[in-house]
């Protein structure tokens, strides 16, 4: 049987801890106490406030806060007005940085991800090894390929780096 994810494996760097979750469960207890797996196949990282593509590069804010946690949080935010994104926070307090979940198994897109998952800002400052979302070890290490994020134009030389992890 799998086990969660230990709250050390997030608060690692994360250039480290997104290409390890590839190939991890993605776990959520719905209200109804049905529960469901999602193999993780697509992330990306975003790395502090020098990174132009993070949303902390603007600085610490009501909407960041959580970013500035040590790794195992989760931080979801809502794009156009109606999808929410889900991140989790890696590295340590001070120090924001998150990985984006972009694809799990069967759903493509992190938009259609928070809306299969059901997030809402409720998941805000969660632990990723709580009750309702967490993240299992299936003791798998896929192969990927890496190349630079994407839906991040705005953020010029930073949108170039190679941070986006994709399962072969």
């Amino acid at each position: 049987m799998a086990k969660k994810l230990p709250l050390s494996f997030f608060r690692r760097d994360v250039l480290e801890v997104a290409p390890d979750l590839l190939g991890k469960c993605l776990v959520r207890q719905f209200d109804d106490k049905t529960i469901e797996r999602f193999k993780i196949s697509e992330v990306e990282a975003y790395r502090g406030e020098e990174d132009k593509a993070c949303h902390a590069s603007k600085g610490r804010t009501k909407r960041t806060e959580v970013l500035y946690q040590n790794g195992g949080e989760i931080y979801v935010y809502l794009i156009y007005g109606m999808y929410w994104l889900l991140n989790i926070v890696t590295g340590s307090m001070g120090h924001p940085q998150a990985v984006l979940i972009r694809s799990i198994e069967g759903i493509s897109g992190p938009g259609r991800i928070g809306k299969r998952l059901k997030l809402d800002k409720s998941f805000y400052g969660e632990s990723a090894i709580g009750n309702r979302l967490w993240i299992e070890d299936l003791a798998q290490k896929p192969k990927y390929r890496t190349t630079p994020r994407i839906g991040v134009e705005y953020a010029k030389e930073w949108k170039e780096m190679p941070w986006r992890f994709i399962v072969q």
